[in-house]
């Protein structure tokens, strides 16, 4: 039978626990960091089976059966190993796995490749302890690496032209050897030269402890060169998908939610000879999407901790932006920057471990930091900055996947530039106040406190409808919109109509104002005493006062679409028919365009 690639049954067991899979068939019951029930595998009254989730195993005392998942379901269900596969596979929400005559190949250069780089690193750790090479050892000891954390990573030293090569071709040819990424070739000289040469190496493993990777840390000091460099990508191993000192971390999973996100080898490596472990690093290239859901099976609450110097601010924000489509009410991320200059290796062996930890409490959830950052760079006085502003939040959660959640994360934005009050765009307009400003200012502030009273979708009718009243010209250039737009206020409506309809029939400014203000006199009267939006485009022109309107349409369209969706919702949760369900999916997609 044709055998399963390593990588395809490790994530079928990454995806489901052992508890998980034996509690379909034993009644399982929590003890400390396991579980325990009645043997399956014998008749038994004290409960002598325990399970693993995180050793990935389970354990039969009174029948010595011992095993993982694949093992518990061929022999309570009598199934061979190929069918449990299909099983658990299915159950992780993986498709079947197709072999082809090309997969045995394949494992075969894999454990060829893994071969190699093993005793690369044997080879180049023992190099870290030569004579001639103590100017490494003295660099990692400086920086306060001691000899267990040097065995516990498998560092290594590359001396500068190192004959490994020709020792390795002995027992690999060069063509697997090349594949590594390991050497390249001098096109002068035809030789193979190590890629890191002069550099301190860190091994980067797989979830299984196996190295696929290294890391290189320049000793020389030469500007020409980079302080730090990766294996180039090869066909095990992918930048994007691989996580430093995942292996190691992971093991803490059940003693935290959280795993700090640092970016370099040695902050990860002081961290974690500080007793800090569950520590992981994204190889100094921007996290990606796969990285995070890597992260998320063992940790659902990661903190990026990144330097506080300009490029690693850059690089938290551009992660945030990132990142924040995926979270959801199970999996978040948190950020956490360092003081300007400092990294966590430089802070930790500054201050210690407990300040270090202490600083990570006031750690900001993903979508508090972003709203901390954006907004200081917006001018709270302006209402056209305060425009932009709100449309780079809005096209940010509306790539957020999970619906329910980014209706919340945007509604808490949209509060929050609520409270940027129009007092302040008043402010903004007037540098010097007369007496008349002052008393416009302070009637501003009473009617502030009276529109609290007004709901969300009558403030925006309230605002469109006094730039419609006093300027018919603009009614003119928007009534398609206008009209298609429905007010929640009946009356707010009536009027509306009202106004389009007599600037169609083209009758006159006078004459239609005349008729609106006999008919709608206590309606108008409301809008012109409630209404703080006249003091703000008082001096506008007609182009600035078009956009102002132009704002208010989009705002109150996308309000009423997602009054919709909640309405369609709320119905779905006790009777969604056919139709419902169309006019939902509709309605969630025209939003996500718009």
């Amino acid at each position: 039978m044709m055998k399963y690639p390593k990588d395809y049954l490790e994530e079928i067991k990454l995806r489901i626990k052992v508890s998980q899979v034996v509690g379909k068939s034993v009644q399982l019951k929590k003890r400390g960091k396991e579980f325990i029930g009645l043997s399956p595998f014998k008749n038994e009254k004290t409960p002598s089976f325990t399970v693993s989730d995180e050793k990935g195993f389970y354990h039969c005392f009174s029948s010595g059966e011992h095993g993982n998942i694949f093992d518990f379901l061929m022999k309570t269900k009598s199934i061979g190993f190929g069918e449990a596969v299909k099983i658990l596979a299915s159950e992780a929400g993986m498709q079947p796995y197709k072999f082809s005559n090309l997969d045995e190949k394949r494992e075969k250069r894999y454990q060829i490749y893994k071969d190699i780089l093993s005793e690369y690193s044997e080879f180049f750790n023992k190099q870290l302890f030569q004579s001639e090479n103590v100017v490494a050892l003295n660099y990692l000891r400086k920086r306060g690496v001691q000899d267990e954390i040097i065995k516990k990573f498998r560092l290594g030293f590359v001396p500068w032209k190192s004959d490994f090569y020709n020792i390795i071709l002995k027992k690999f040819n060069e063509e697997d050897i090349k594949l590594t990424g390991l050497f390249y070739k001098n096109e002068k000289t035809g030789k193979f030269i190590n890629r890191f040469n002069s550099r301190i190496i860190f091994p980067i493993n797989n979830l299984k402890g196996e190295t696929i990777a290294f890391g290189g840390r320049i000793l020389k000091k030469d500007s020409r060169l980079a302080k730090y460099i990766n294996s180039p990508e090869t066909e095990f191993y992918k930048k994007g998908r691989i996580i430093f000192n995942l292996d190691n971390a992971k093991f803490e999973k059940s003693n935290t939610k959280e795993v700090i996100i640092v970016e370099g080898y040695m902050d990860v490596i002081s961290l974690y000879s500080k007793g800090i472990k569950n520590v992981v690093s994204n190889s100094g290239i921007a996290i990606t999407e796969n990285q995070i859901q890597l992260i998320w099976r063992f940790f659902s609450d990661p903190v990026v901790c990144l330097d506080g110097d300009e490029s690693g601010q850059s690089a938290a924000l551009r992660a945030a932006e990132r990142l924040i489509s995926l979270i959801n009410e199970d999996n978040k991320i948190y950020f956490s920057i360092l003081p300007k200059g400092e990294d966590p290796d430089d802070f930790v062996k500054k201050n210690g471990k407990e300040k270090f930890v202490d600083f990570l409490k006031s750690k900001e959830i993903i979508q508090s930091y972003i709203w901390r950052i954006y907004s200081k760079e917006i001018d709270q006085k302006n209402p056209f900055s305060i425009s932009k502003f709100e449309k780079k939040l809005k096209n940010l959660c509306f790539s957020i996947k999970d619906e329910t959640l980014r209706k919340y994360i945007l509604e808490g934005f949209l509060n929050n530039i609520r409270s940027f009050t129009p007092i302040q765009s008043f402010k903004y307009n007037f540098k010097k106040y007369s007496k008349k400003d002052y008393k416009i200012l302070n009637e501003t502030k009473e009617l502030h406190k009276q529109r609290n009273s007004f709901s969300k979708e009558q403030i925006k009718e309230h605002s469109i409808l006094l730039i419609m009243i006093h300027n018919l010209d603009i009614v003119s250039l928007k009534k398609e919109e206008l009209s298609e737009i429905q007010f929640s206020n009946k009356e707010n409506n009536i009027l509306k109509d009202k106004i389009i309809k007599l600037v169609l029939e083209e009758v006159s400014e006078d004459k239609i104002k005349t008729k609106i203000y006999v008919n709608f006199k206590e309606l108008i009267d409301n809008i012109e005493k409630n209404s703080i939006l006249k003091n703000i485009i008082i001096d506008k022109n007609e182009k600035e006062k078009l956009m102002f309107l132009e704002e208010l349409l989009e705002e109150l369209k996308e309000m009423n679409h997602l009054k919709k969706i909640q309405l369609l919702e709320n119905k779905a949760v006790k009777n969604l028919d056919e139709n419902s369900y169309s006019e939902l999916i509709k309605l969630k997609s025209q939003l996500n365009r718009e």
